[in-house]
């Protein structure tokens, strides 16, 4: 039902003029919206603002609940005393319970099993997979980080032997030489074939070559002592 009023023509220019009187004094006059204005005819509102009509048609702001709109003079009136800023709102239709007739037992028949409805089977399985939710988060195991890999690096070069070590990108020990024997012992533990025969060759080569700067040293040595020997002692 639209309340009196509301099917009135509109502002007229003489009530244009005391609202903007009002509105310029910090006034919020109430105004009743029109038919023109759609489903909210009959409801009240306040005006906040007048824009300029030369612009648009819809120049009136009026505060209609938490929204500020803009509406055409004409579809508006001025607010009769005493009228609410809004219509009790209509009461909700209910649809009525649709009731299920209990099936009949008979004796010597089997019983009629009435299937749920859909609304109700959707809501279990929505229960049931909510309520098994928290129980596949909870099981999820999280694994802890693996540690980078451990390299040990055993190398020969220029007549040295070296060990190194790093984990991963980072440096632990840099290379610095050991003795052949050490170098021996840890190829020991590595049961490769190869690996044996190579250290046997380098460790061949040094000895040969030990041997021969040792003979070396031993000619210049007896040069040496041939040399003392025939030089005369003095006194």
């Amino acid at each position: 039902m639209v309340a009196a009023g509301a099917g009135a023509g509109g502002l007229s220019d003489e009530e244009l003029g005391v609202i903007r009187e009002a509105v310029a004094a910090g006034r919020k006059p109430k105004v009743m919206f029109t038919e023109s204005a759609g489903q909210i005819a009959g409801q009240v509102g306040q005006v906040v603002g007048l824009a300029d009509p030369a612009v648009s048609d819809e120049w009136v702001v009026v505060r209609f609940g938490r929204d500020e709109l803009p509406f055409s003079p004409a579809d508006l009136v001025v607010a009769p005393r005493g009228a609410g800023a809004r219509r009790p709102a209509a009461e909700p239709v209910v649809d009525p319970v649709r009731v299920v007739p209990e099936p009949e037992f008979k004796l010597g028949e089997p019983p009629v099993v009435v299937p749920a409805r859909r609304e109700q089977v959707e809501e279990e399985a929505t229960v049931d997979e909510g309520a098994q939710r928290p129980a596949r988060r909870a099981a999820k195991v999280v694994k802890p980080k693996a540690p980078a890999g451990l390299t040990v690096t055993l190398a020969y070069a220029d007549g040295e032997w070296t060990v190194a070590a790093a984990q991963g990108a980072k440096a632990l020990a840099k290379p610095y030489v050991i003795r052949p024997a050490e170098a021996l012992k840890m190829v020991a533990l590595v049961d490769v074939p190869g690996v044996h025969e190579a250290v046997e060759q380098i460790l061949a080569s040094e000895r040969a070559e030990a041997q021969r700067q040792a003979e070396k040293l031993r000619a210049e040595l007896a040069e040496v002592e041939a040399r003392l020997a025939e030089l005369p002692e003095v006194g």
